[in-house]
């Protein structure tokens, strides 16, 4: 029994070891400078970047490459708050006309208290509590309608401010990431001329 157990605990443990390792495998291989998000992006060019003593030496065409992903991500979030901006203002225009509706109901409802107790209605002549029971249901009808809308409105707005705070945090990490990459570059640069010097006064000597 004891033995029996022991090679099941081994098992579930080569198991647990290779699974592991499949999907460490797996997320390295979805890493592209083609797909991805662009922290995934950025993740492949630390991963694929040169080492060079205490720098890494990016190739210009994957900056190239990672420079336009990045614009184009901030394009699409552009126009996803463009699209977001429009239909807030859409939803202001209904819920503006839903309350004159609803002014115009209450406006009706209103009047109609005023008269007598039997009301023509479409015709039919229907008791006062009666016609209040369907005018309510009416404004009830209105103002759900309305809290939907107002509701939708909202979530609008969060939308929106979500988006432009992925934005600007989009923006501040492409512009932190370009200025070091220049620093890099240019320190890379310094070194190798410092180089090229180094050996053109070891063959002048």
């Amino acid at each position: 029994m004891t033995r029996k157990t022991l090679l099941t605990a081994i098992t579930l443990f080569l198991f647990s070891i290779f699974s592991v390792s499949a999907q460490q495998q797996s997320e390295e291989e979805e890493l592209s400078l083609t797909k991805g998000s662009i922290n995934n992006q950025f993740e492949y060019i630390f991963q694929k970047a040169n080492n060079y003593q205490d720098y890494k030496v990016v190739k210009k065409n994957w900056l190239y490459l990672l420079k336009k992903n990045t614009l184009d991500s901030v394009a699409r979030l552009e126009k996803e708050l463009a699209a977001s901006k429009q239909l807030t203002g859409t939803q202001e225009g209904k819920i503006g006309s839903l309350n004159k509706e609803l002014a115009s109901t209450n406006q009706q409802l209103t009047t109609v208290t005023e008269e007598k107790d039997s009301i023509s209605f479409f015709g039919a002549l229907i008791n006062k509590p009666a016609y209040k029971g369907i005018m309510w249901g009416i404004v009830a009808i209105l103002a759900l309608i309305l809290g939907l809308f107002i509701y939708k409105f909202k979530n609008a707005n969060v939308v929106t401010q979500q988006a432009r705070k992925a934005l600007a945090e989009l923006e501040d990490e492409y512009e932190e990431h370009r200025r070091k990459a220049l620093e890099r570059e240019q320190k890379a640069r310094r070194q190798l001329q410092d180089e090229i010097n180094k050996q053109k006064l070891a063959k002048s000597k």
